[in-house]
């Protein structure tokens, strides 16, 4: 039954007028058989029969996407008074404002539509295009527009940041090393210094040995500052500063590609035979190309100045960062106390004091 009642409505006719406006319904029609001719009558993207030029077999109820002009939905002024008066219940009239309720939504169901649908035909004609580009170039039989300069800057950039990536790894790794080395030179501390109470025999050399194990634990704090604060800024280097700039070649690439792939279909039209049908086609593709060059020629110039702005940038970290890390294990391992706390002061790099980490009582509640 409800198949039947489907089918019935699917054949319903909707009258449309001159300026688009649905004509005067009937008092005994309703609000919810006013709401199903929309919902039946709207075209489904999910038809397959919309994409080669119809619905459900016919091209009838469907509006061509050429014959709209301006908006799908326009502002109607009188929209606002009219729920005023409708709110009032104004005996009658109340149906007439479902009615025009009614014709509401059906430009606005009518215009999402229609803009969903040629937002797919571009997206499908986009990539059909892009991606026969990228086949033909592949296998070398179309032209690809190259920027010998700026390709070697990127393959340098993404060497680059592979390089970096390892170097982070590796401070990471030491870092997690010495945590644990320090962590060992504080408990092997506390022990000499238990064993130093209560061995009166051997007092004295459990007692240095106590000693000399917290200064190493003091000092590999100190250090643990400072190579934590060069694998931050190595961090940051990496996955923020070099990424936003490889997400904007990304785009630039992209960009790219759709500017060889519409020049190649300018390219190939201008080579058929010139009648009304093939003229109108070039015109649309000339349009395509110059909009994918504009595009593609500002990418170009954000990558340029990204990559001017990065090496610069990291020229002045990697610079800072670089002899950071050098006089602080420099001065660790020869065993100069005074001197790593100044490289650290130097870098402005504070460290924070033991259990700071942990949180306070009330915290926790």
């Amino acid at each position: 039954m409800t198949d039947g009642i489907m089918s019935k409505a699917a054949t319903m006719e909707i009258p449309i007028n001159g300026n688009g406006d649905t004509g005067t319904l009937t008092e005994d029609e309703s609000l919810e058989q006013d709401l199903q001719q929309v919902m039946v009558s709207g075209p489904n993207l999910n038809e397959t029969s919309i994409v080669s030029g119809g619905y459900g077999g016919t091209t009838e109820g469907i509006i061509p996407t050429s014959t709209i002009k301006g908006p799908a939905v326009q502002y109607n002024p009188s929209f606002l008074g009219l729920r005023v008066f409708c709110a009032q219940g104004q005996g009658s009239s109340m149906h007439q404002c479902h009615s025009n309720s009614s014709m509401t939504s059906e430009e606005l169901s009518r215009g999402l539509a229609i803009e969903k649908f040629d937002s797919v035909k571009k997206w499908g004609i986009n990539t059909y295009k892009c991606t026969k580009q990228m086949i033909s170039e592949r296998f070398g039989r179309g032209s690809r527009t190259v920027d010998l300069e700026l390709e070697t800057q990127i393959e340098l950039l993404r060497d680059t940041k592979r390089k970096y990536e390892s170097i982070l790894q590796l401070a990471r790794s030491l870092t997690n090393h010495f945590y644990n080395m320090v962590q060992t030179q504080r408990a092997l501390g506390d022990a000499f210094s238990d064993l130093s109470q209560k061995s009166p025999e051997l007092q004295e050399e459990f007692g240095y040995n106590a000693e000399t194990q917290k200064l190493l634990c003091k000092n590999g704090e100190t250090l643990l500052g400072a190579v934590n604060f060069f694998v931050s800024s190595i961090n940051t280097l990496v996955n923020k500063t070099m990424e936003d700039t490889l997400m904007t070649v990304k785009l630039y690439e992209t960009a790219r590609l759709e500017y060889d792939a519409y020049r190649s279909d300018l390219e190939e039209l201008n080579l058929c035979p010139r009648d009304a049908t093939t003229l109108s086609r070039i015109d649309l593709a000339q349009q395509n190309f110059h909009t994918h060059k504009e595009k593609y020629e500002k990418l170009r110039a954000d990558v340029a100045i990204k990559l001017k702005f990065l090496e610069e940038n990291k020229i002045k970290v990697m610079h800072k960062q670089l002899l950071l890390f050098h006089n602080a294990i420099s001065a660790y391992f020869a065993g100069n106390q005074q001197q790593l706390e100044q490289t650290l002061k130097q870098f402005n790099i504070k460290l924070k004091s033991p259990g700071s980490d942990k949180p306070s009582w009330l915290e926790e509640q």
